[in-house]
């Protein structure tokens, strides 16, 4: 990227991004070229305390942010960098739909954080489709999203059904609702003592209580829910300085002034106008296709849902999304509980050394599937097993199922969007541009080449998610243009593509067997212990 036409001046201008994902935390300091100077990474607990439940403690998520923050100004100072005083705003970027209340006199979380991935609201979904006029699809016309687990508004019925807590917190006016940007921004701007309550549009429109076309809580919604207003946050855009970092936190004075859902930060990152699409590889897997500023209702099994909103005046641009539930997860099953790899990046070695799966196809259905079957009552599988598989059959196999589930989405996409509503390049092919942490993994990239039989794009920066973050910020605060960040200008250079090598007989065999077995998962949830 070259040198900006604003902020010219010698002074060392900087851009802090907190990008606080499903297993760890990140803060990235970026430069005035959006190069990444500094970066620190702290894991944080994953909490399973039944059968298809995750919880994360909101305190360790919140101590996660302040040793990250710290420790990256370290890194840049000792690096010779000024950026105490050379940071003009930070950007975040979050894991969506986890779900944390708490109480706004102690400002101590009430509960774990329910994690945007567990499946406790199955009988609560099943409860609203039976009583709902359209079942599961009675909220699609107002927010774009289906019941269903994943959302958060599910898992705030679920707590306010079932802790006690929350529901005398919410009746006695002491509750505060929020995802988690809205759970870090409180504290970062002073929790009990004045904390800002606030959201963006992009997280709330993962809740399934925002209005996609007003861009405000739908009051209908809420009443159906029997959901009171008054715990829910302030919806604002994605780039606009919402408030100041207090005097007990790191950097101190410095604006927050962009916010996104991870998969609209890396939307950004990744520079998506109307017409193109992204796929995030981290723990799930996440494809959105930018629409434009116009919604499209998907009739194959997608979410509309907001791209970006880049200031309080700018557009709206709305996307379709595909949300896959295991992707990156399914590889950390493989090392943490078969122990067949000692590290993630260990299985690109273990599938290379088999030509193909021999006939086996594995469905993470770890806790039911996500976009577009929609089934939270399927289970993992691992099919086609016989004495011939060995461990490199079920690493490729592993592989194949994230690449699989990508290509269902896009599929659907394709459907839903139309001919009209692509990008394609001079040769006539759809471009997918990838990003995440896993997407390193060239052997995985070249199965999703092989299986979309259309070339897929790596940028010499994979993490998009922190980079769209502070794209948001620099922008609000006068550090980027528009210009900047969507100019296509420079930002090839370093990027590998995967061009597919598989035949088009081969691709479609494969692709037939897939959807064979992905069905033979459903159904398997109620399986007896």
């Amino acid at each position: 990227m070259k040198e900006r036409s604003v902020n010219m001046s010698t002074e060392e201008v900087f851009i802090g991004s907190l990008d606080q994902g499903t297993t760890s935390t990140r803060f990235i300091i970026y430069d005035r070229l959006a190069k990444a100077i500094a970066t620190y990474q702290v894991e944080f607990t994953q909490i399973y305390p039944e059968a298809g439940w995750v919880e994360h403690d909101p305190m360790e998520i919140l101590e996660s942010v302040r040793v990250c923050m710290e420790r990256a100004v370290e890194k840049a100072t000792g690096d010779g960098y000024k950026v105490a005083k050379g940071i003009k705003a930070i950007g975040l970027t979050n894991q969506r739909e986890t779900t944390v209340v708490w109480s706004k006199s102690t400002g101590s979380p009430l509960y774990n954080a329910i994690v945007w991935m567990d499946g406790r609201t199955t009988s609560v979904c099943r409860r609203l489709e039976s009583e709902l006029p359209g079942g599961r699809t009675h909220f699609v016309e107002t927010c774009g999203l289906p019941i269903s687990t994943y959302f958060s508004a599910l898992k705030l019925l679920w707590l306010l059904e079932k802790v006690a807590e929350v529901k005398s917190a919410v009746e006695t006016g002491d509750a505060l609702f929020g995802t988690i940007d809205t759970w870090l921004i409180w504290n970062l701007t002073g929790g009990c003592d004045g904390g800002l309550h606030v959201t963006d549009v992009s997280n709330a429109s993962r809740t399934m209580l925002m209005n996609l076309k007003t861009l405000d809580w739908d009051l209908p919604t809420l009443q159906t829910l029997g959901i009171p207003i008054e715990i829910l946050p302030k919806i604002v855009s994605n780039s606009e300085i919402i408030g100041k970092v207090m005097s007990n936190w790191p950097l101190v004075d410095i604006p927050i002034a962009g916010c996104l859902g991870d998969q609209h930060a890396a939307m950004v990152g990744q520079a998506c106008k109307k017409g193109e699409a992204k796929s995030t590889y981290g723990t799930g897997a996440f494809i959105l296709l930018n629409t434009g500023e116009e919604v499209i209702n998907s009739s194959h099994g997608l979410l509309s849902t907001l791209a970006y909103k880049l200031g309080p005046n700018a557009p709206t641009n709305y996307a379709l999304e595909g949300s896959i539930a295991i992707a990156g997860a399914a590889v950390q099953w493989l090392r943490d509980s078969l122990g067949i790899i000692k590290t993630a990046a260990d299985v690109e070695g273990l599938a290379k050394k088999v030509d193909n799966t021999g006939g086996l196809y594995f469905v993470p259905a770890f806790s039911g599937l996500l976009s577009p079957w929609w089934r939270d009552d399927a289970r993992g599988s691992l099919m086609g097993i016989s004495r011939f598989t060995n461990n490199s059959h079920i690493a490729r196999s592993v592989l194949e199922s994230i690449c699989f589930q990508v290509n269902d989405v896009l599929k659907s996409m394709h459907k839903d969007a139309g001919e009209k509503g692509e990008v394609k390049n001079e040769k006539g092919e759809f471009l997918l541009r990838v990003d995440g942490g896993a997407t390193v993994n060239n052997l995985l990239m070249q199965i999703q080449a092989d299986l979309l039989g259309s070339p897929v794009v790596r940028p010499a920066d994979i993490e998009t998610t922190a980079l769209g973050a502070a794209y948001a910020a620099g922008l609000a605060v006068g550090v980027w243009t528009e210009k900047d960040i969507f100019s296509s200008e420079g930002k090839l250079k370093g990027d590998t593509t995967f061009l597919p090598k598989l035949d088009d007989v081969k691709r479609k065999n494969r692709v037939e067997s897939w959807c064979k077995v992905v069905p033979r998962t459903f159904g398997l949830a109620d399986l007896s212990l």
